[in-house]
């Protein structure tokens, strides 16, 4: 087997196709949202577009469009705390979506008889700016008594995955996330790749994959990573508890066994053969086809 070709045709077939069924939905579903929150929220909030499709770390077996909505620092129209406004723009979208509550965001999914139930791939994610002029924000955090507000910066957080050099080794670890079940979160997994290869981004896809799972595999219990946007302030521990560690090491001992039998089809699949280039940048320029604000995506789907 030709593995560095066989890794390129795993890329290809997790690349949403920006004609496909699956980004025309997205599309669709994005501008009635973004007319539902204009219309319930005529103060004019900043509406952003975010997440991996911004960040070009999208994969077609785990893909979602997180959707910003940023009141201004004096702006009390969707409430006066943080805790309103998130309340208040579940309660907004709640006439039309299913919503499911998550840490800082709102899972949309179907509501009518024919969609119902039916994830849309979307979270939207409200929040209010930390001062005039400023890109930082704070976003509610439902569920914790201890820590119920975040400060975070949208801009950083997408910069410094998209710029990091290694975009095609991020995709491939989310897509054997999916494919093994590990519970990390999607930001959290992309912290550590992007730190495990900073030194390694002039190697072959498959040297920085292995070298993601040996880390795993030889670390696991020391495993930590830092939020750019706000490096002391936000405590990522939580996110990488025991059960976590544990997964990960568990499984990047079984892969690396079969990688080094070289049963790379083991571990990704079989996928059919492509000549068809890859869409991730004409998929992120549909989804951020009009200017927008800000853009972000907090702590993962």
């Amino acid at each position: 087997m030709d593995i560095d070709k066989y890794l390129d045709d795993v890329l290809k077939s997790q690349t949403l196709d920006e004609d496909g069924a699956e980004m025309k939905a997205l599309r669709k579903r994005r501008d009635e949202i973004e007319k539902l929150l204009r219309e319930k929220f005529p103060s004019n909030p900043s509406i952003g577009y975010a997440g991996s499709a911004k960040k070009g770390t999208m994969i077609l077996e785990s893909y979602d469009l997180d959707i910003t909505c940023y009141f201004k620092p004096d702006d009390t129209q969707a409430g006066g705390s943080l805790k309103d406004i998130f309340k208040n723009v579940r309660a907004a979208l709640q006439g039309k979506y299913t919503v499911e509550t998550k840490a800082s965001a709102l899972r949309l999914k179907g509501l009518d008889r024919e969609v119902h139930g039916v994830d849309f791939h979307i979270d939207v994610v409200p929040g209010r700016f930390t001062e005039e002029g400023s890109k930082d924000v704070f976003l509610h955090r439902e569920g914790d008594d201890e820590k119920t507000r975040l400060k975070t910066n949208p801009e950083i957080h997408v910069s410094h995955v998209r710029d990091s050099g290694v975009r095609d080794a991020i995709r491939m670890i989310k897509y054997w996330r999916e494919r093994n079940g590990i519970e990390i979160k999607t930001f959290v997994l992309e912290l550590l790749v992007i730190d495990f290869l900073k030194e390694k981004k002039d190697r072959s896809l498959r040297t920085q994959l292995k070298h993601v799972w040996t880390e795993f595999r030889d670390h696991s219990v020391s495993l930590s990573t830092k939020d750019p946007a706000n490096r002391e302030g936000n405590d990522l521990a939580p996110f990488l508890n025991d059960a976590v560690k544990v997964q990960l090491r568990q499984v990047s001992e079984r892969t690396l066994r079969q990688v080094e039998g070289d049963k790379w089809e083991e571990v990704f699949g079989k996928v059919p053969g492509s000549d068809a280039p890859s869409k991730v940048s004409l998929l992120t320029a549909a989804i951020t086809a009009r200017p927008v604000a800000q853009t972000f995506k907090p702590y993962g789907d």
